[in-house]
């Protein structure tokens, strides 16, 4: 089964069926993605100079405050007006030297008598480079320089002093910043940038190796990439980081589709080194931020997973407000029990479809910050391990699709993707509808059912003039004292079935059919063969149910030999 975190891209190719073209936008938004998570680089000109509003409880506004001067000791004829809590990203078009401003509580007919009260704040990079006293209206305006040391962007923020936002209306007054080539940028010439920012270059995975977390690790080990045309539709990127000390070699396989804004990748863990690794934990083949623009909301488009119920796979809708956390996972191993791993995110006129590739447990987390970023990771639900010399682990499958405009449009590329490049096709065909029915309903799964029963199922679907491809022997038809699901004595009741299960393949043969028979090797329950004689295979503690060790060579070529062996029997 594959199950997929995907984040899509939508891209080129002629679909006149649907009316499903991928847009340029949409193919460039993969191939950005592709470039800066993959090749390690941003796509030219991704960075615009301008002004990011992240945040702002007004609409910021140049050179006035609606439509008169900006004013405090006297009134500016440029500059920004703000409105705590406010926080806008300046980026600009080369290195910047100082920052210049005037700052402080904007007088106006709501502000007047000292109302409004706020802290101001620079910010660049990480480090806070500037930050005042708490600000009232009619105190002295503070003018400021802040060093810049070549950074190409700072965040200006405004901050209430802790007593509430009201009339906390505020001026940055004269703002401009002196470039390192001599040029001046005037803040109130550069334009409002509402689009979501480019991707960053941190790759699109995250771990944490010997307690310590992966980007802070990557920047020290050796990187190599390759970049290789598969096909007329396909390129391959293989990105692998080596840890220089334990010989831990991290390799990243990826696959940026040219036919549809689609992007792919799955994260391998492999021990070169002489000794166990340090302890691997918090493994994450998906973590990444994306940012929305400065309207709206991200928006979580999600459905139910199976469990056999009314409501399967209903769809259901989650906002995802600023600070909070909203987490995903199936219950029991189940890839798609209770949720299902295909979600949609919208946002800012468009989204990214995001699957998760994995046929066992998995969990996704989309948490979002306090401004206009949301980070998504997801990845089997539990890593804790070592690799021992020449072992090799693998992360889920992450598949990415970014689109714009309408939401169900998008869904349509997303099938037409998995058409052309995932559903199997003997002989260069799709295979017809296939109907695989049972009597499980009649018969409790298999536990009460015999030859006879399973016979007359067939005969009487036939009769139907239903048309069903193959016949489906569910759970029990194995030795079953106990009633369900009492497995792990993986061979036919001979009191029910005498002739063994080839008796209705034969007969399902002979009426054109094909044949299907249950397994579920690693759940081993007491009192059966596999728990009564082979103890050391199963994990698990206590005298409950248990799960066979398929990292046992012993066990999983046990396991292997025998199915193989009743499949040919």
């Amino acid at each position: 089964m594959k199950t997929l975190v995907v984040l899509m891209v939508t891209g080129g190719i002629a679909v006149s069926a649907w009316g499903v073209t991928p847009t340029p936008e949409e193919m460039a938004q993969a191939r950005a993605w592709a470039q800066a998570k993959f090749e390690g680089a941003q796509a030219e000109g991704a960075v615009k100079a301008g002004l990011s509003v992240i945040e702002n409880n007004d609409p910021l506004q140049l050179n006035e405050r609606n439509g008169k001067p900006l004013h405090m000791d006297k009134q500016y004829a440029r500059g920004l007006y703000a409105h705590a809590p406010s926080k806008v990203v300046v980026q600009l078009p080369g290195p910047g030297k100082t920052f210049f401003a005037t700052v402080g509580v904007d007088s106006n007919e709501q502000t007047s008598g000292q109302r409004g009260s706020v802290v101001f704040a620079v910010r660049v990079g990480d480090a806070e480079k500037f930050r005042s006293g708490v600000m009232r209206e009619g105190t002295a305006p503070l003018p400021l320089e802040v060093d810049l040391g070549g950074a190409q962007e700072l965040t200006l923020i405004v901050e209430d002093s802790g007593d509430g936002i009201s009339c906390d209306q505020s001026d940055w007054a004269d703002a401009r910043v002196a470039l390192a080539d001599g040029r001046e940028v005037w803040l109130d010439e550069l334009p409002i940038l509402n689009e979501q920012r480019p991707f960053d270059t941190t790759p699109p995975f995250s771990f944490v190796y010997g307690g310590k977390a992966s980007p802070e690790l990557l920047t020290g080990w050796t990187l190599k990439r390759e970049r290789k045309q598969l096909d007329d539709t396909r390129v391959g990127h293989t990105t692998v980081y080596t840890d220089p000390e334990t010989k831990l070699e991290v390799r990243c396989e990826g696959i940026e589709y040219l036919d549809f804004p689609t992007v792919e990748w799955t994260v391998h863990f492999k021990n070169k080194g002489t000794a166990d690794s340090p302890l691997l934990t918090d493994v994450k083949g998906l973590n990444a931020r994306l940012d929305r623009g400065e309207q709206g909301e991200f928006v979580l488009h999600h459905q139910v997973g199976t469990l056999v119920k009314a409501n399967d796979y209903e769809p259901l809708e989650t906002v995802l407000e600023k600070g909070k956390t909203f987490d995903l996972a199936p219950r029991g191993g189940r890839p798609c029990g209770t949720v299902f791993p295909y979600f949609n995110l919208e946002y800012s006129g468009g989204g990214a479809i995001v699957v998760v590739g994995w046929s066992g447990q998995w969990s996704a987390r989309f948490a979002r910050d306090d401004t206009r970023g949301l980070t998504v990771t997801s990845g089997q639900e539990t890593t804790h391990f070592v690799l021992r010399p020449g072992e090799e682990v693998r992360t889920p499958m992450t598949v990415m699709q970014f689109w714009r405009g309408d939401r169900t449009r998008a869904q349509n590329v997303w099938r037409r993707w998995m058409m052309a490049h995932n559903v199997p096709k003997p002989g260069g065909v799709f295979p017809a509808p296939q109907l695989t029915p049972c009597s499980s309903h009649q018969y409790g799964e298999m536990i009460h059912a015999d030859e006879a029963s399973q016979l007359m199922f067939i005969d009487r679907y036939l009769e139907e003039r239903i048309p069903i491809a193959y016949w489906w022997m569910d759970a029990g038809w194995y030795v079953n004292e106990t009633g369900w699901p009492n497995t792990g004595t993986w061979e036919v009741d001979t009191k029910r079935f005498p002739r063994g299960l080839r008796s209705i393949t034969d007969y399902a043969h002979g009426k054109g059919l094909k044949s299907i028979v249950w397994f579920e090797p690693e759940r081993v329950t007491p009192g059966t063969w596999q728990y009564v004689n082979q103890p050391e295979w199963l994990n698990g503690k206590g005298d409950g149910q248990k799960l066979l060790n398929l990292g046992n060579r012993v066990a999983w070529d046990w396991l292997v030999g025998h199915i193989s062996g009743f499949i040919e029997s």
